[in-house]
């Protein structure tokens, strides 16, 4: 499940201006909890009504991160300007946590399916949250390598990858 998360982290982390351990960090535990809390609260909606979420979980994602990827191939694309400012040194907290939100829908469903299950969801939401915080912040760091030898054509490819992300989980959830 941390594999879409893993993905963005490395737009984001290409996004930015030379990101460091702080910031890939920062970012792995917005991920992070982002990601354990979301199976709870689909464990929890599991006892109630998974019908409901099942039925638009792919297309909030799809939404989410295709505009999120609109944005970064914009930002991409734009001409700069020899007086415009750097690449920021970290993202908001916001965008972060929409991006962690949008890429941790699936776990979400997870969290559906264990309730039907009679799963205790606690241990399974710690290593779920535990993961994607590493390969985020892995990915944050990977995310600055490949931005520095991309450059502004990192930023469009990762806008690309988020939008393709969103659209293989509509295309997974529509094909079943």
């Amino acid at each position: 499940m941390s594999t879409d998360a893993f993905a963005a982290a490395i737009a984001k982390g290409s996004a930015l201006q030379k990101p460091r351990w702080a910031e890939a960090l920062r970012t792995g535990v917005i991920f992070g909890t982002i990601e354990a809390l979301t199976p709870i609260l689909g464990w929890l909606l599991g006892a109630v009504g998974a019908s409901l979420v099942a039925q638009w979980d792919h297309w909030i994602a799809f939404v989410l991160l295709a505009g999120l990827g609109i944005r970064l191939i914009l930002a991409g694309m734009a001409p700069q300007a020899a007086d415009a400012p750097a690449k920021p040194d970290r993202h908001a907290f916001w965008v972060l946590a929409i991006t962690g939100l949008a890429t941790s829908i699936d776990a979400m469903v997870v969290g559906v399916g264990l309730a039907l299950l009679g799963v205790d969801i606690l241990p399974v939401a710690a290593a779920i949250g535990a993961t994607t915080f590493v390969m985020v912040t892995a990915g944050v760091m990977l995310g600055r390598i490949l931005g520095a030898v991309a450059g502004r054509r990192a930023e469009v490819v990762g806008g690309v990858l988020l939008i393709g992300i969103g659209a293989s989980i509509l295309i997974d959830h529509l094909a079943t």
